[in-house]
C-alpha cells in the first residue's frame, strides 16, 4: 500500500501539491462536462474540493460533495463504479509516468467549519474568549 503523505508528520511538498491541483481542476472539468455517459452521475452538480496525492503520486485521494450537501454516500457510490473511466479521463491531461489510482472521500471540511461556528457562537466559548481577552490585555 502507498504511503500517505501526512503520516510522516510532514505535509506533502510542493509537486504534490501542484498535482493534486491539476487533477483536482481536471476532475472538474471532466465531471463539468459530462464525459462520463451516466444518467445518474451528470445528474449531480458535484464540487471536487482538493485532491491529495501520496509522495509516489500513485494514489490521489479525491475529497467530493455535492452541491448542496445531500447524497454523499449516493455520489460516492456512483464515482466509484466509474473510477477507471475516470482515471483513463484525467490521465488522459497529466504529463505524470503513471495515472494515479483514485480514491474517493466525502469531503468534510464545511460540516466542520460550520461545527466551529456553531462553537464559537456557543455563549460559554464566547464568555471563555472574552475573558482570555482581558486577562491578555492586563498583562500587556
Amino acid at each position: 500500500m502507498a504511503k500517505n503523505t501526512h503520516s510522516s508528520g510532514r505535509g506533502p511538498n510542493q509537486r504534490q501539491l501542484r498535482v493534486g491541483e491539476l487533477i483536482r481542476r481536471t476532475l472538474s472539468d471532466v465531471l463539468m462536462r459530462g464525459d462520463v455517459h451516466d444518467p445518474e452521475l451528470n445528474r449531480i452538480s458535484v464540487t471536487v474540493g482538493e485532491v491529495t496525492t501520496t509522495s509516489d503520486y500513485r494514489v490521489a485521494t479525491v475529497y467530493v460533495l455535492p452541491l448542496g450537501g445531500k447524497g454523499g454516500e449516493e455520489l460516492l457510490t456512483i464515482l466509484r463504479r466509474h473510477t477507471g473511466e475516470l482515471r483513463h479521463l484525467v490521465s488522459k491531461q497529466l504529463t505524470l509516468k503513471f495515472a494515479p489510482e483514485l480514491r474517493f472521500r466525502l469531503d468534510e471540511t464545511f460540516d466542520r467549519m460550520d461545527e466551529t461556528r456553531r462553537l464559537f457562537s456557543d455563549e460559554t466559548v464566547m464568555r471563555d474568549v472574552a475573558a482570555r481577552d482581558d486577562d491578555d490585555t492586563a498583562e500587556a
